[in-house]
């Protein structure tokens, strides 16, 4: 379905970022892992891109939040595979605290990661997709930025902001043939949430469990090669933002 095209996965050596990526390349995709610092897992995500789904792949160390860097690994990318034709902005970090309590830091650097991370991988793919006059955009966004969640206003507003970023790009970008969606996640079963089965939040939940990261990797699937949506916010979530 996607083989000849080339996706961009952001924070995709581990979590949800790696189930995409898995995903994608499983569909065909040859894939550009962009990593924040842990080498030798995104090297191993790319490793098993190319010996079980016969796919290109390459590792990118870039921080996202950085306007110049996020440029020339675009650019490095290109010139690597030719094109891009998908970008998945999944990069994200939390620092959690009160708001009374949090540092002006931690809520810059969440919202420099989170939210200009991908306004800054979105602005530097923008020229090649508008040459293509075709491309897709998904970015990962959350249910904290749909609901907020106390103890989290960084990562909530990021989170928010990129709906908001997700809809005026797919307004401006349709006419060229390019679409942005969003996915937005709930409880998900990752490495970093870790066995929470005691979670009073599960209570909360209408389906009663976690997601897991390949939900998250079916929908941004979908989306990729959704022709005709455009500006959607896909919740992925068991229902706790209904």
């Amino acid at each position: 379905m996607l083989k000849g095209k080339t996706a961009i996965v952001t924070g995709g050596s581990r979590g949800i970022g790696e189930a995409i990526v898995y995903k994608l390349a499983s569909l065909g995709a040859d894939i550009a892992v962009i990593y924040a610092g842990n080498v030798s897992a995104a090297e191993n995500v790319c490793e098993k891109c190319i010996n079980e789904f016969k796919v290109e792949a390459r590792a990118y160390k870039c921080n996202v939040a950085d306007f110049n860097e996020t440029k020339e690994t675009v650019a490095k990318i290109k010139s690597d595979f030719g094109t891009v034709n998908i970008l998945i902005n999944n990069a994200g970090i939390t620092r959690d605290g009160l708001i009374a309590m949090m540092k002006e830091e931690d809520f810059d650097s969440v919202l420099d990661t989170n939210l200009k991370g991908a306004f800054n991988m979105i602005k530097h793919c923008s020229g090649i997709f508008i040459r293509n006059r075709e491309g897709s955009i998904v970015n990962i966004t959350s249910v904290s930025g749909i609901l907020g969640n106390a103890g989290q206003c960084n990562y909530s507003a990021s989170k928010a902001g990129l709906i908001g970023l997700t809809k005026s790009v797919a307004k401006e970008l349709a006419p060229r043939g390019i679409r942005c969606n969003a996915v937005a996640p709930g409880f998900i079963e990752t490495d970093m949430t870790g066995n929470q089965t005691d979670n009073p939040l599960l209570k909360m939940i209408p389906l009663g469990t976690m997601g897991k990261t390949e939900d998250i990797a079916d929908a941004v699937a979908y989306l990729v090669d959704a022709k005709y949506v455009t500006g959607e916010v896909l919740r992925v979530d068991g229902g706790i933002a209904m």
